[in-house]
């Protein structure tokens, strides 16, 4: 087939340092790529039309071969371990290995947007080596909008080689891996991971970059809103139940993962979802369950059958970490506009693999900073490169640490103005273990956690009684509709109640010791009791 690529993609690529590429493959359509997937033997056409596809090496992202190019006047980037440096001469160095990588080569390019908002959104050209990351990119990013013309200039541009390998050496990277982002010349490159995470994990790192300068809050969380227009915002890291219990067949869902929070209200950064699907149930998540079956959705390091051609959501066999890449309108009752008013309720989500956090809590308004910026929860494995079989406790700030360019506690301001000007209630949920540890204790029943979701949304909490908690200092309510009553205190799960009390104290001390490191000297450290 012809080649027929608009003469401003040749010139823009061009302008993005890709010079004399083969073959521009722009804004191929979903069945087309998913065309191009099948003939280039990127993936294997699933029983019910979704694409399988692996990943290979990288199974999870690589966060320790992520870096932003310093340049003397970026005096606001979180310099440390999260937001490495990578001195200019060293990142354009990179970029003509790159483009020399690209020559000759055929690539495919995707001209999308970022932001639901008219006033905020943000527009990204996707460069991509395969045609799985481009159907990726376009099941994620929004695309409804576009035309058929290029975007003249993109705000940014990102270029993605899983095939090229970084030198340490030269190219003062820590592996082959490379995650480089310049904010001055509004480019990232990501070279040596197929893992399609990094795509959506390093343009959610650039509206992080650019919304509070708009007084805009960008959040890692999902969103639903009710019949009647109340919203709901689900904080949470992979793992923790964010996609699982804003797909809720009673509401309307608007995003599942990432948010920007302005003066009008709440909209979505991304037109698709990208979910875990590691023992997916059809019964408990069938919203999700319907979505991952159609023609179209990217399925990652999915075990197939390939004589069947059915998937099995059970098998780990490559990792935990297993996911589907879908649009947002494979959910019934999607608001595809994207958006929503200002939340009337929050929900932190934390899976705690020491279960001694309660399931269900009422916070503060001091006690929601001091859990935002604390953003606990135990990894699980498979979401990092290097993550063992066992859960891991973490503390990620904002619930997202490895996508914040600028300092914690300017995101923690922001939602402390908004919570106080709208009235947000917050709440703490444990979607984790109870009666005991992992390995000991069981993961908390997923109706369990939907019913007291519904029954804070519902406003049924409101007359419950509440007790104080001696060692978070949390309050705790004593009952809740479709909950058992003793499964709302944690300490009473546990066959020793002196084990808890240890457990539950040496957590609660590095809580503290992680929240000193975060605030330092910072105004807004706060107690949280």
């Amino acid at each position: 087939m012809k080649n027929s690529t608009p003469t401003v993609i040749r010139r823009n690529l061009e302008r993005h340092g890709v010079y004399n590429p083969g073959e521009i493959r722009w804004n191929y359509p979903t069945a087309r790529l998913v065309e191009e997937i099948i003939r280039n033997k990127e993936g294997w056409l699933s029983h019910h039309g979704a694409v399988v596809v692996h990943t290979g090496k990288h199974t999870g992202r690589a966060p320790k071969d992520k870096f932003i190019v310093a340049y003397s006047n970026q005096d606001e980037i979180w310099w440390g371990a999260i937001n490495t440096p990578m001195p200019p001469y060293a990142f354009e160095r990179l970029h003509k290995k790159f483009a020399t990588f690209f020559q000759l080569r055929p690539l495919y390019v995707q001209d999308l947007w970022l932001g639901n908002h008219p006033a905020h959104r943000v527009s990204v050209r996707i460069i991509t080596e395969t045609a799985w990351h481009s159907l990726f990119a376009r099941n994620l990013f929004i695309h409804k909008d576009l035309s058929s013309t290029p975007h003249p200039d993109p705000d940014f541009t990102l270029i993605h080689a899983p095939s090229f390998r970084a030198n340490p050496v030269e190219d003062g990277t820590r592996s082959e891996t490379v995650i480089a982002i310049d904010f001055q010349q509004r480019l990232i490159l990501i070279g040596g991971t197929a893992y399609a995470g990094e795509i959506k994990k390093a343009m959610f790192t650039i509206m992080n970059y650019l919304l509070p300068q708009r007084n805009v809050l960008p959040m890692h969380c999902s969103a639903n809103v009710g019949p009647q227009g109340d919203v709901a915002l689900f904080f949470g890291l992979s793992g923790t139940g964010k996609t699982t219990l804003s797909s809720d067949p009673d509401r309307f869902l608007i995003g599942d993962d990432e948010h920007g929070w302005g003066d009008d209200g709440i909209f979505n950064f991304e037109g698709g979802c990208y979910a875990k699907t590691i023992h997916l149930n059809a019964q408990l998540e069938p919203l999700i369950w319907s979505a991952v079956h159609r023609f179209g959705t990217v399925l990652e390091n999915v075990i197939l059958n390939y004589d069947s051609r059915l998937v099995d959501f059970e098998a780990d066999t490559i990792t935990e970490n297993t996911r589907a890449a879908y649009p947002l309108e494979f959910i019934p009752h999607a608001l595809t506009e994207g958006r929503g008013g200002h939340p009337q309720h929050i929900f932190f989500l934390s899976a705690d693999a020491f279960g001694v956090l309660p399931p269900l809590a009422r916070l503060t308004p001091d006690q929601a900073l001091y859990y935002f910026l604390t953003g606990y929860t135990a990894k699980l494995a498979g979401t990092e490169t290097g993550l063992g079989r066992e859960p891991q406790a973490t503390f990620s700030a904002c619930f997202g640490a490895p996508f914040l360019p600028l300092h914690p506690t300017i995101y923690a301001r922001m939602l402390r103005d908004k919570i106080q000007r709208h009235n947000t209630r917050v709440w703490l949920i444990n979607t984790g273990w109870t009666g005991g540890p992992y390995g000991v204790g069981s993961r908390i029943p997923l109706p369990y956690t939907r019913a007291m979701v519904r029954a804070v949304l519902s406003n049924a909490m409101e007359e419950t009684a509440y007790y104080h908690d001696p060692i978070f200092g949390l309050w705790v309510p004593e009952s809740c509709p479709g909950v058992p009553s003793e499964l709302l205190h944690p300490r009473q799960t546990w066959a020793d109640p002196h084990a808890y009390d240890r457990q539950a104290l040496l957590l609660a001390e590095q809580f503290h010791a992680n929240f000193e490191k975060i605030t330092g000297d910072s105004p807004i450290a706060i107690p949280h009791r």
